[in-house]
This record gives C-alpha cells, structure tokens and sequence, in this order.
C-alpha cells in the first residue's frame, strides 16, 4: 500500500475527515475539520469524495515524504511551500512524484492548513469516521497528533484530478476578523443588552484556546442567571461562562453543555473562525437567517462548481 512519511510533523498535524457523525447521543464528539471549507476544498481539487480524510496542518506545517506518485493540494491557511526544493502553489492541485518531499515553510496567514492526496489517507476508521479527537485518543493514527516516522497509508485514487485546478478560497482574516452570529437557543435568558454588548466588543482569543474552543478575553457579559439542564453544543456556539466572558466552541467539543449559550456563528462564517489562532482578534455582528442562508448557499455553489469541474 502506498504511504506518506512523516519526515517532521509539525506544530499539530492530524488526520481528520468530515467528522464522526450520529454518536453525539452517546457522549462521542464529531470532531472534524476546524475550517470544513477548506478541508472540502482540497479534496474537490485532488478528485476526492468530499469526507476523504485530509491532514489539518496548525501554525507550524510538517515535512513529508511521498513513496509515490500522487495529486496533492493544500488550501486554507497560506504557507510557502517546497516540493524537492522547489516552491509550490497553495490553494492548487500540483503533482509529487516518488520519493520527493513536501516542506512547509513560513505561514503567511490563517492558522490551519488541509493537506488531501488523491485517494485520501487510509488509516482505520473508528465509529465510521478517521478523524482524531486527541482528547479521548481516538480516530487518526492512535488517537494522537502525528510524529516523526509515522507512516500514513493513501488509498488509491479513483479519479485523476487536473493538475493546476484552482480556485474557491475563503478570503483569509486580515487583522481583526468579523464573524455573523444568530440568537442562541437560550438567548431569552439574557438582558436585551447582552447582544449589544456582544455585538460591539473586540475580543481576543485567549492563549488557553484549542480545537475544542476559543476563550475569549474582553467585555464581559451579564450572565444569565437561569438553571439550565445540559444542552447539545453545535459548533460555533457562544457559551457565556460565569466570568460573563465568552466561549467560541469548536470542532472538539463537547457533546453537551451547561452554560448558557447567547449566539451562534452563522454556518458560512465558521471557516473563517477555523482559520483564527490565540492572540487574533474577533468581533460579532447580528445577521438575519435569510442572510445566512443565502451566505452558505453562495459557499455550496462555489464548492459544487470545482467539484463539477474536477468530474467534467
């Protein structure tokens, strides 16, 4: 079977597909890309079905080698990258040929690049899913973040993808990102001024942030003083701790939460939320539903159109 190996693995380098799907209900997290765009990006531009397990590559990329023959793209955030030394473009589908090794350079913006090879990396699925969730040390490759001499198995490629396909990038945070949230499920049990508030602060991702979600530092909020039962926690959910600070939860998540949850990151803004690492900055602004629908369906099309392409 064809493989990777891992020559330097990077800050956090994991394996994740489109995440474990239909376990919530038993306390087992999604888990999952944290920018799915992106990661549904580069298997549109490697000829891979959309949930073919990519690797999510964070702030630091890795240095890998290739045994052989293979389309490979990597979309999201963007790095320099080297292919035998030689620069290679992001957000495009290029060649790598056997034995050559890909190098991630400096990280030139967002914090979270996808890696997919056509045929997608084959390591064994756990509750029908590869992605890892390295809380619970499951999924990916032994439920853990990858390490100098790894070795990934690649499935085979079941369609030739076109060398120099390109296109469909999220504009990456320039300075403080702007994310459109929507009412949360327990919005009635704060003050009217509570989205206000939530509305005109900047708040900066706390160094205490990771896959699982983002604390933020800044305004605090009047807390809801509500006896809640526990309830399920999407992604891009805004928490409101006893602090009155905000937490930004993410593709590790918890199942289910207790505190009450004031908004919702819109589904097409949640990208950009994935690309955001400790020290960025953030703002929220109140959409209406229409808006967001029509924001997600633009995204689809956009996703929908290189796949086509790729099949054509």
């Amino acid at each position: 079977m064809s493989e990777i190996r891992v020559i330097k693995p990077g800050l956090l380098t994991t394996v994740q597909d489109h995440g474990r799907w239909g376990f919530q209900s038993r306390g087992v997290p999604v888990a999952g890309p944290m920018d799915a765009y992106a990661h549904r990006l580069a298997n549109a531009l490697t000829g891979n079905q959309a949930g073919a397990a990519t690797l999510e590559i964070t702030l630091v990329g890795p240095e890998l080698e290739f045994d052989d023959d293979r389309i490979i793209a990597v979309t999201g955030a963007n790095f320099e990258l080297t292919v035998s030394d030689h620069p290679m473009p992001v957000q495009t589908a290029f060649a790598v040929r056997r034995a050559s090794r890909l190098k991630f350079g400096r990280r030139l913006g967002g914090a979270r690049a996808y890696l997919a090879v056509g045929g997608g990396v084959a390591v064994a699925p756990v509750l029908g899913s590869r992605a890892t969730h390295v809380t619970t040390a499951m999924g990916g490759v032994e439920g853990r973040a990858l390490k100098a001499g790894d070795r990934l198995p690649l499935g085979p490629e079941a369609r030739r993808a076109k060398v120099g396909m390109t296109g469909g990038q999220v504009a990456l945070p320039n300075g403080p990102a702007r994310l459109r949230v929507l009412p949360g499920p327990h919005a009635d049990y704060f003050s009217d001024a509570s989205l206000r508030v939530l509305q005109a602060a900047l708040y900066t991702i706390d160094q205490q942030s990771d896959r699982m979600g983002f604390r933020l530092d800044g305004d605090a909020i009047p807390y809801a003083s509500a006896d809640l039962i526990s309830d399920a926690t999407p992604m891009g959910t805004i928490q409101i701790l006893r602090s009155g600070l905000p937490l930004l939860l993410m593709a590790d998540r918890q199942t289910t939460g207790g505190y009450p949850q004031l908004a919702i990151v819109i589904a097409a803004d949640l990208p950009i939320a994935g690309q955001l690492a400790p020290g960025d900055t953030v703002s929220f602004a109140l959409c209406s539903v229409a808006d967001a629908i029509a924001a997600l369906i633009a995204q689809e099309r956009t996703l929908m159109t290189i796949e086509g392409r790729e099949s054509a």
